[in-house]
């Protein structure tokens, strides 16, 4: 079995300081989150951005400005750069950050409810964005939240515009999407290609659990406040390191490893 990679989401696009006054907005705040989960074991920032009022923001610039920003303090840790946005940006504006040629940018592979909005990736939406990963050589991490993600992205893989082997991402337990039980995970996991690489998330209450499972069945975790602001029922998470150290703490007893950054490139392909 690989060793574990741990990716932490550490702010994501819809969370605030009012739902956990650790949840950063600004530069610094970023870097500090994202320097806690890296120093807890996190091999991979998946990032998302804000102006400093907390408006998310899919700017290049902010961008570059927080990934430069991180890679001065972690400058072995590898970025995912989200092209999620929030809902109801545009293609144009989700697409911006994949021009900074991160090692990896998240994928959505398809549409649905998102809570009391919509979330939208139409097919041409996604040919396009694997499309200008390609062109600029960044491995997609295939997010995955209802199975109907998973069906459209193997129709792409058949067509050569997604790479084999794949990356996938399981997001669990959003509002509007796939549930968060044992059951539904394992349903996607027995549903997965062969030469693939994968890891989960739950969202809220599901993130533990489904981070046990993935240690378990050999897939990678994903943790952060994007996800999840507890650290246990009723107590709030204090930073993202704190959620990475769960993890790690997790792992440790069910006797598998922590992936170093330098791990992680070499389980994904990315080296």
């Amino acid at each position: 079995m690989d060793k574990l990679i741990i990716t932490a989401a550490i702010c994501g696009a819809e969370v605030t300081k009012e739902n956990n006054p650790a949840v950063p907005y600004t530069v610094d705040e970023i870097v500090r989150e994202a320097k806690s989960a890296y120093d807890a074991g996190a091999a991979i920032i998946h990032l998302h951005v804000r102006y400093d009022d907390g408006t998310p923001t899919q700017s290049k610039e902010r961008f570059k400005e927080c990934v430069d920003a991180i890679k001065k303090v972690c400058p072995d840790v590898i970025m995912c750069l989200s092209t999620g946005g929030a809902t109801g940006m545009t293609a144009e504006e989700r697409l911006q950050p994949v021009e900074l040629r991160p090692e990896l940018a998240s994928l959505d592979c398809g549409s649905c409810n998102f809570g009391g909005e919509l979330f939208v990736n139409s097919e041409d939406m996604i040919v396009e964005f694997a499309k200008k990963m390609d062109e600029y050589g960044v491995t997609p991490e295939v997010e995955l939240l209802d199975k109907g993600f998973l069906d459209t992205a193997m129709r792409l893989r058949r067509q050569g515009i997604l790479k084999s082997p794949t990356h996938f991402y399981i997001g669990l337990n959003i509002p509007g999407a796939m549930g968060g039980t044992p059951r539904d995970l394992m349903f996607l996991v027995e549903s997965l290609p062969k030469d693939c690489t994968w890891g989960v998330t739950g969202i809220g209450r599901a993130a533990f659990p489904m981070a046990t499972m993935a240690i378990l069945l050999g897939g990678h975790v994903r943790v952060g406040l994007e996800d999840n602001l507890y650290l246990a029922k009723g107590v709030l998470a204090k930073s993202n390191g704190e959620l990475v150290e769960k993890v790690v703490r997790i792992a440790k007893e069910l006797g598998r490893e922590i992936a170093t950054p330098a791990e992680a490139r070499a389980i994904l392909g990315l080296n």
